[in-house]
């Protein structure tokens, strides 16, 4: 994974250091997770999909969590195998896992479907009335002038 120096940003710009050290701990976090597998989709301009590969894991054992701007999706194995020395191949990940999706402003999670051994977590931008974009109507009138009376 690249590495990139942020610090000439920081001189040069205000406001933007949560935006940059979400930046950093992004790429510092990314290199060692790698369980669970998944996907992010783009259903259409304002809903998206996270799919992840929960082979193993019942609704029971699985968790989603909104706060604040972050998506936390957990798993824990609650049942202990008692024939653990059965196996001679052990492939299928049976391990804990927490994985973490940094939202933008006005994302919302919408539902959580478990199908298949797939989570698919909806997701959906929902901006307010007043943070979107409106157009004004230019007044196409004739000038008008005003007269003062003293």
């Amino acid at each position: 994974m690249r590495q990139f120096d942020l610090t000439p940003l920081y001189r040069s710009t205000v406001g933007f250091d949560r935006l940059f050290s979400m930046l950093d701990n992004q790429t510092a976090t990314a290199q060692g997770q790698s369980y669970p597998p998944y996907n992010i989709e783009r259903l259409d301009e304002d809903s998206y999909r996270i799919t992840m590969a929960v082979a193993g894991f019942s609704e029971s054992e699985l968790g989603v969590e909104v706060k604040e701007n972050a998506l936390t999706v957990t798993g824990k194995k609650t049942d202990t195998d008692e024939n653990e020395d059965r196996y001679l191949h052990r492939g299928i990940a049976n391990r804990a896992f927490e994985r973490r999706f940094q939202l933008a402003d006005h994302m919302i999670v919408t539902g959580a479907t478990m199908e298949h051994g797939l989570l698919h977590v909806a997701l959906k931008r929902e901006v307010p009335e007043a943070k979107k974009a409106r157009t004004i109507a230019i007044d196409g009138g004739a000038a008008k002038t005003i007269t003062a009376t003293v």
